[in-house]
């Protein structure tokens, strides 16, 4: 064997090691009914959870609660479902959090409270092209 073969065969072997190995980090969207069965189940790894804001009629949005170290706060999410989940984050509110179109939470139950470790903001409004008038 010429040694380009030898180190093409190393390469390919590496390229499948890191694909599987990141294979098992990767997730899906689930609901919060989904994610409450997981925890039931004893499974402990990161669940991600879209949904939306919970507002009121006036388009507000209702339910966020910085606590009293303004380094936390608590909030009340929309899963697709439209189940109603109370959500803690153990840091400060993001820029934009209210204006978010949809929020992805990633973290896991602690009895009856969903705590998430991360928080992704989707705002496709920022995104819009605007009507540029001349």
């Amino acid at each position: 064997m010429k040694k380009s073969h030898i180190i093409g065969i190393v390469v390919i072997a590496m390229a499948i090691g890191i694909i599987l190995t990141t294979a098992g980090d990767a997730s899906s969207y689930v609901t919060f009914e989904e994610a409450k069965r997981r925890e039931s189940d004893g499974d402990r790894s990161k669940i991600h959870v879209v949904g939306k804001l919970k507002k009121s009629e006036t388009d507000q949005v209702t339910g966020i609660v910085p606590m009293d170290d303004q380094l936390s706060f608590t909030f009340v999410m929309l899963d697709e479902n439209e189940s109603e989940q109370k959500v803690f984050h153990p840091n400060p509110i993001p820029q934009d959090f209210d204006r978010s179109e949809q929020v992805v939470v990633v973290g896991s139950y602690r009895k009856d409270i969903f705590v998430a470790d991360k928080i992704l903001l989707k705002c496709p409004s920022k995104y819009q092209e605007e009507e540029i008038k001349i």
